[in-house]
């Protein structure tokens, strides 16, 4: 019921983003969905990538600060509101999103988020068939 996403700790000066990925390109990894947010010294990069494990152990083997962690993605129909109406099951059980991305993929939006509590996550997907994505199927779309 969740993927693998790769958060990369970049310093915010020239250069540092583009080492991560010469890095990734070197080692033939596929970039899925990425984002960055930043602070005043450093950013984080959020990555959805073809192997995560292989990244992860490609970045860490070069000195780069990474983590692996589990994410929750769903699939909706790619039409005005579907977020909402997706966000709004979460919200009216009480879970906070820690954060949210969203992208297109094979003409399906695709929400990527993170919450306070991940076992109600999961009660509230299956209760409200929400299309979950897990990772091997992610990999078949993209």
């Amino acid at each position: 019921m969740t993927i693998h996403q790769l958060s990369v700790f970049v310093e915010n000066k020239s250069g540092t983003l583009l080492q991560v990925l010469e890095l990734l390109k070197e080692a033939n990894i596929q970039l899925i969905a990425s984002t960055i947010s930043d602070t005043v010294e450093y950013g984080i990069y959020r990555i959805i990538c073809s192997e995560p494990m292989r990244a992860y152990e490609t970045l860490k083997q070069a000195g780069i600060s990474a983590n692996l962690s589990d994410v929750f993605a769903i699939m909706l129909d790619n039409q005005p509101g579907r977020a909402a109406d997706a966000i709004r099951s979460f919200s009216q059980a009480g879970i906070g999103i820690s954060y949210l991305y969203s992208f297109l993929l094979s003409g399906k939006g695709i929400l990527v988020f993170r919450t306070d509590s991940p076992e109600e996550t999961r009660k509230v997907i299956l209760d409200k068939g929400l299309n979950y994505i897990e990772e091997q199927h992610l990999l078949k779309m993209a």
